[in-house]
């Protein structure tokens, strides 16, 4: 049974598979503006993996210029999906190519946008935006996708709506304008791209998405984004292509008896075994140990205790680790069924004279940032990603890295916003090559995630990274088929009203994601325990478990209980974590702390689910009545209470809970 089936999105999509000329996508080709792909077709395939069907068709322009559409649809969802590629398959340069872009229109009266902002100052603020008068515009200019801006937004209207995402991790803007019964969208990338192509480049457009529902309801809305995400946009977890379910991590940086400063710089050969020796007497698994940064040398060859300015060599520091010491500690975690991740950081470099003379890098793949901008600008250079020999040399680094110590995951950060190397590069090439340098760049980097993929899944371990962009900067649609956020945000280590109002809204949009399970305050950067109680736990219970910052042997006094309560009772909510989500209380800024906030996930095929309901640290009432949109008057529910055992049934779709004092999270099972 489909629940989202959609024939008129069905038929949308058909007639943009037989008549291409009616995509809405836009560009200018040798001064001539062209609408869809009104060209000859040299080359059309068609495949069918059960409800979803891939188009393949490639247009010939002129001599020079070769064009692929790919063009997806999922019939169990009514979505369809298309990524562009520009190819000169000529000998020589292309006519210019200009300003490609998406510009679609929707019918549908009264509509309404709904989304949320990106990471960092914005900390996934939602939004509403329901008159649609003038323009509404949204992008990032920076670079890094999901910072500031977060390219995914839901146009309802009377008739239902449409689900657009943009799956790109550079540059990106949308324009939203109402005209009466239609609204109109217009979707660019790469900003300002005006280029001709030398014979044999290639580059290619963002995955852009339209996913159309039919019912005008925004838990509907919701749910049917996240089914469809679950099933076709989360990457497998294995090879053999099993199903990515919950799991934890755990980082034992915490627990060396030195300094440790939000990384791994203390974490050495001595200390790994000790620590997971101590765990695992304690009775404690987890899936994953998490070694973050500073177990590298510096180009010199020195030992360095920074956690992560002086990169660019990604090998295992001697000093730290000895000849082999870390494929130990991996073969030892194994053996008791811990699988390892690897923090890297391939897009950024240091003492580029070193890497020049002890390996091998070549002076010219290293971009400088701004000196105005970034005044010790000697931390703060890029790689050429759209240099192909510069990318090659970082693989040459990276995966036998990877292969000799058999990691299982990449964690892969990103600390620069690249958008100002990618504009030097196009200002020194020469006059007609804006925008190829990020075209080039970004579609390197997807590259390079699947040749790591590719790595770590051959002797197996995982099928996906880890996207880690100075925490939520790198989660555009494309991104997330290779990868999934082992930290949501940043800041996500901080406080549990933070957490809680970012699972409000995050979790709509990207089902996926995880936090760390401490409080730590407004300083994550140097506090290394921090608050471990059931209110914290249960606001912490995402698919992503990551229990970072703990003293394991070096605190007499650790709670190992607290710790396993939290792990065991996760392992029971886990289950239900990528089912349906309902956040059932408005959403709260991150210093709000006067209310309730309550979240529901939901097994939508037996109506199982588990509820989460906080009564916040400054919350004066005592009593919350909430509204079950899962429920109806003729199937109520039973709530049955985690601690008390308590049954609770439902007044029809509503349902009353007490609380016994404020900073008290209750976690209640559901049954239809």
């Amino acid at each position: 049974m489909y629940r989202y089936c959609n024939e008129r999105a069905d038929e949308r999509f058909l007639q943009w598979k037989n008549q291409p000329s009616k995509i809405p996508f836009t560009f200018i080709y040798d001064g001539k503006q062209y609408n869809g792909f009104p060209f000859p077709r040299v080359l059309e395939q068609t495949e069918r993996d059960g409800e979803k069907e891939t188009s393949t068709q490639t247009f010939r322009v002129d001599e020079q210029l070769q064009i692929t559409l790919l063009l997806t649809h999922y019939y169990d969802y009514g979505a369809t999906e298309f990524t562009v590629w520009f190819e000169n398959a000529g000998t020589s340069n292309s006519a210019i190519l200009e300003d490609p872009h998406v510009s679609a229109y929707f019918d549908g009266t009264n509509p309404l946008l709904r989304g949320i902002l990106g990471d960092h100052k914005n900390q996934y603020r939602p939004y509403t935006s329901g008159d649609l008068f003038g323009c509404e515009y949204f992008g990032s200019e920076n670079g890094r996708a999901t910072h500031e801006f977060f390219p995914y937004f839901n146009l309802e209207n009377d008739e239902g709506g449409v689900m657009l995402a943009i799956g790109w991790a550079g540059r990106w803007s949308t324009v939203f304008e109402n005209q009466g019964d239609k609204t109109w969208y217009v979707a660019r990338y790469a900003m300002d791209i005006k280029t001709y192509l030398k014979p044999g480049e290639k580059i290619r457009t963002p995955l852009f998405l339209f996913a159309f529902y039919t019912v005008r309801d925004e838990y509907y809305a919701t749910n049917y984004w996240r089914s469809w995400f679950v099933k076709y946009n989360v990457p497998k977890a294995d090879a053999l292509g099993n199903e990515l379910k919950p799991f934890s991590t755990c980082s034992l940086a915490g627990d060396t008896g030195m300094p440790n400063c939000d990384g791994s710089i203390s974490e050495t050969e001595d200390t790994s075994k000790r620590s997971l020796d101590k765990l695992f007497a304690e009775g404690i698994h987890f899936d994953y140990r998490w070694m973050d940064a500073g177990y590298y040398p510096d180009p010199s060859g020195a030992t360095r205790n920074d956690y992560w300015g002086y990169v660019g060599v990604w090998e295992f520091d001697k000093e730290k680790w000895g000849e082999n010491g870390f494929a130990e500690s991996v073969e030892y975690a194994r053996e008791h069924g811990v699988k390892t991740l690897l923090w890297c950081e391939p897009e950024r470099v240091c003492m580029v004279d070193d890497l020049v003379k002890n390996y091998g890098y070549k002076a010219e793949w290293a971009v400088y940032q701004h000196k105005k901008e970034y005044p010790f600008s000697d931390l703060y250079i890029l790689n050429d990603f759209s240099n192909p020999d510069c990318v090659e040399w970082v693989k040459n680094q990276v995966l036998p890295l990877l292969k000799e110590n058999k990691i299982d995951m990449l964690r892969e950060d990103f600390n620069r916003d690249p958008a100002y190397a990618w504009l030097q590069k196009d200002k020194e090439e020469s006059p007609n090559r804006w925008g190829i340098h990020e075209c080039k760049a970004v579609a390197a980097h997807y590259q390079f995630w699947q040749d790591v993929i590719a790595c770590t899944s051959s002797y197996g371990g995982c099928a996906f990274v880890d996207s880690c962009a100075s925490g939520g900067g790198r989660n555009d649609l494309q991104s997330l088929r290779y990868a999934v956020p082992l930290l949501r945000s940043d800041s996500d280590r901080t406080t549990t009203s933070l957490r809680l109002s970012m699972t409000t809204s995050f979790c709509k949009w990207i089902p996926f994601n995880g936090a760390c399970h401490l409080e730590k305050g407004a300083d994550k950067e140097c506090e290394q325990n921090g608050i471990s109680d059931v209110y914290t736990w249960r606001a912490s219970y995402l698919p992503i478990l990551n229990v970072l910052g703990g003293r394991f042997t070096q605190d007499e006094n650790f709670d190992f209980d607290m710790l396993r309560f939290g792990l065991n009772e996760w392992k029971k909510v886990n289950p239900y974590l990528l089912k349906d989500f309902y956040p059932l209380t408005p959403w709260r800024e991150k210093t709000d702390r006067s209310g309730f906030t309550a979240h529901a996930y939901v097994d939508a095929e037996t109506g199982d689910g588990a509820l989460l309901a906080f009564r916040m640290e400054d919350c004066q009432e005592e009593e919350l009545t909430l509204s079950l949109p899962f429920s109806s008057e003729e199937k109520g529910y039973v709530l049955i209470d985690e601690d008390s055992g308590e049954k609770i049934h439902t007044d029809g779709k509503t349902v009353k809970l007490r609380f016994s004092q404020p900073r008290t999270a209750r976690l209640l099972w559901l049954k239809r």
